[in-house]
């Protein structure tokens, strides 16, 4: 009986916590596009209980509410590493897919691309810690928004931790983004970036930012 009781306490910290697991809020149903709706060109359409992109450049965003002080985790599939994005911190609801890419953050799914266009980054402004993608195999996404912090972790690797703030390049090319601050709580969204790049997301899903 004493083992036991000493024993106890580390069996419970390796055990999984279900409970916080259950803060997880779906906002893809796996059926169809309900809450979604899309701009640009190309579309997303709903196989097999999977997102997947279709043709581009478009933008798939969550029409219910914007986001701030939350973590959204998506799961996603990038057969050949092609190009998309999950976008965050967008100012108002879009009506077209570039006001996102200039008023709010792209986090960047690619897995050819250089330290600061590649899977994880705030797309051409800051540069990757790590490159933990898996092209061609799921890889889970969490990306924190802390009030001016953002923090992306793909598959339980930090690859970006940006405050508004602090340095950037300059931008260099005309379809980068402006340069320059964005909301602390904005609509989210998914891009169909174009005809050869298929990507395919099984979850999106947000629960509240746990404060230490």
């Amino acid at each position: 009986m004493r083992l036991l009781h000493l024993l106890l306490p580390s069996l419970l910290a390796s055990m999984p916590l279900f409970a916080q697991d259950t803060l997880w809020t779906p906002l893809f149903n796996g059926k169809n596009l309900d809450g979604w709706q899309h701009v640009g060109e190309g579309r997303f359409v709903v196989e097999n209980g999977l997102l997947k992109t279709e043709g581009g450049m478009g933008l798939l965003w969550y029409t219910r509410q914007p986001f701030g002080n939350v973590v959204i985790r998506v799961v996603y599939r990038n057969p050949g590493g092609k190009n998309s994005g999950v976008f965050i911190r967008i100012p108002e609801p879009p009506t077209e897919p570039w006001m996102p890419v200039n008023r709010g953050y792209e986090v960047q799914i690619d897995d050819h691309g250089d330290a600061y266009h590649c899977t994880g980054v705030l797309y051409s402004l800051t540069r990757a810690r790590a490159r933990p993608a898996r092209p061609g195999q799921w890889n889970v996404m969490e990306i924190t928004l802390d009030g001016p912090r953002t923090m992306v972790h793909v598959n339980g690797v930090l690859v970006t931790d940006y405050t508004e703030g602090d340095p950037v390049p300059p931008k260099q090319a005309w379809y980068e983004p402006d340069r320059g601050p964005r909301p602390l709580k904005g609509y989210i969204g998914l891009q169909n970036h174009g005809p050869e790049d298929v990507v395919y997301f099984k979850e999106i899903s947000v629960r509240p930012l746990r404060r230490r």
